[in-house]
């Protein structure tokens, strides 16, 4: 079946048109997809061409960190029992700090429950900046206040936090400071326990119309199961499936019968996880291991570990070539000049790694970026990082054989001379 109505391309500049647009989807208008700047008019006439699921309310186009592009069909039901599970787990609605793009899902949803609320979102434009985007938080007028942010950007406010009186006040104002996208370290939900703010962890996909699980708690009525070692999701907020992708589609959105033998439709995450004492606990993604020595190593894991050590929070840990172990893992890190003095040297890190994780899990080297690349969600773009290792990789070969053979010369000259 497909949707009745032409999809709406938005340009997410044109915030009055998105909203309304947004609005009168949801109200069984016209689907909308809303448009990044500089996003390809060619890419989005193809999508604009394409059968949509019944039911879309909304395309979100994401490529994720592996950069395979993808267009997610949500239904307007999906969309708003994300929002109003949100708003039942904060304790009703409130207004909301829109520092996120809107193109992507974690943006939307705000707009999606400022909706529902009827109330009026405050946008923070810009390269982020934690003192600017505090001044900003002085527009918000409502009794209730939330904000969702990414991981990078909540570490940033909590080390202004920590320095300024001020900030942290304006930090504690707001009811909740939703934080997902990424795995978060210990130390910084300790840092911001201890600060008071009302930290709240998300996880949750473009697939599941955003965060679902709070805390490692369901909300609404979402399920979660471990199988295979891999979270799977159900409820009503599972998107629609994917346009122009059925067999993704039917790959990743199954149906099984329950206990009851009513059927129940499951996203397959691709992420591992467990369940301890009924939380979730996400472990990493099931794509991201490599094989070291014949030792199984989530790159994941690797993260988590390095994240913690002081100067590493923004590390990215990746799988590298190596002629005796097969792979091993490498780490990028941000050339942080300021934080340099703070950064545990690469040797304690490795020990770390080893002590933690075993041998295979130790990295062979770190290579530092003036900044690592980040996706519009805050997501290291992992893609796009391996193109310019591989293209490190490939300099460092190309001037090892240039050595070579100016050593090569250099000999034959030599066996010249003496001959």
């Amino acid at each position: 079946m497909t949707s009745p109505h032409r999809l709406r391309a938005i340009p997410t500049e044109d915030r009055a048109w998105l909203t309304a647009a947004l609005a009168d989807a949801l109200h069984g208008g016209a689907p909308v997809v809303p448009l990044a700047p500089g996003a390809d008019a060619d890419e989005v006439a193809v999508l604009q061409q394409q059968e949509l699921p019944e039911g879309t309310a909304v395309v979100v186009r994401t490529s994720g960190s592996s950069g395979r592009p993808k267009a997610v069909a949500l239904s307007a039901d999906a969309l708003r029992a994300s929002a109003e599970a949100t708003a039942e787990r904060f304790g009703g609605h409130g207004q909301w700090l829109v520092a996120l793009p809107t193109q992507l899902i974690s943006g939307l949803q705000m707009l999606v429950r400022s909706e529902l609320a009827g109330t009026q979102p405050v946008f923070f434009d810009g390269r982020f900046d934690a003192a600017a985007f505090l001044d900003r938080a002085e527009a918000l007028d409502a009794e209730r206040r939330f904000v969702s942010l990414v991981p990078v950007q909540f570490a940033r406010l909590v080390d202004l936090a920590e320095q300024d009186r001020a900030a942290a006040d304006a930090l504690r104002r707001f009811d909740a400071v939703l934080v997902g996208g990424q795995t978060m370290s210990v130390s910084l939900r300790s840092r911001a326990h201890e600060l008071g703010v009302a930290l709240r962890r998300s996880y949750g996909m473009t697939e599941t119309a955003g965060g679902c699980v709070y805390d490692g708690v369901e909300i609404g009525d979402t399920r979660v199961r471990i199988r295979g070692g891999e979270v799977q999701l159900a409820g009503a907020s599972l998107a629609l499936g994917y346009v122009g992708d059925p067999e993704l589609t039917d790959r990743v959105f199954i149906t099984e019968a329950g206990r009851d033998g009513v059927p129940v439709r499951w996203y397959r995450t691709g992420d591992s996880g467990e369940l301890l004492g009924g939380m979730l606990t996400v472990t990493g993604r099931l794509d991201r291991v490599i094989v070291s020595g014949g030792v199984n190593v989530s790159l994941d894991e690797v993260e988590r570990v390095v994240r913690e050590q002081p100067g590493w929070s923004g590390a990215v840990a990746l799988g590298a070539p190596h002629p005796e172990w097969g792979e091993r893992v490498s780490l990028v890190v941000d050339l942080d000049r300021g934080a340099a003095g703070e950064r545990l040297a690469f040797d304690r890190v490795r020990e770390v790694l080893r002590a933690s994780l075993g041998p295979a899990a130790a990295p062979e080297w770190v290579t530092e970026m003036d900044e690592v690349p980040r996706l519009a969600g805050g997501k290291p773009d992992h893609a796009a990082i391996e193109a310019w290792m591989g293209r490190l990789r490939s300099t460092f070969d190309e001037a090892r054989r240039a050595g070579a053979a100016v050593t090569g010369d250099a000999g034959a000259r030599r066996e010249k001379d003496e001959s």
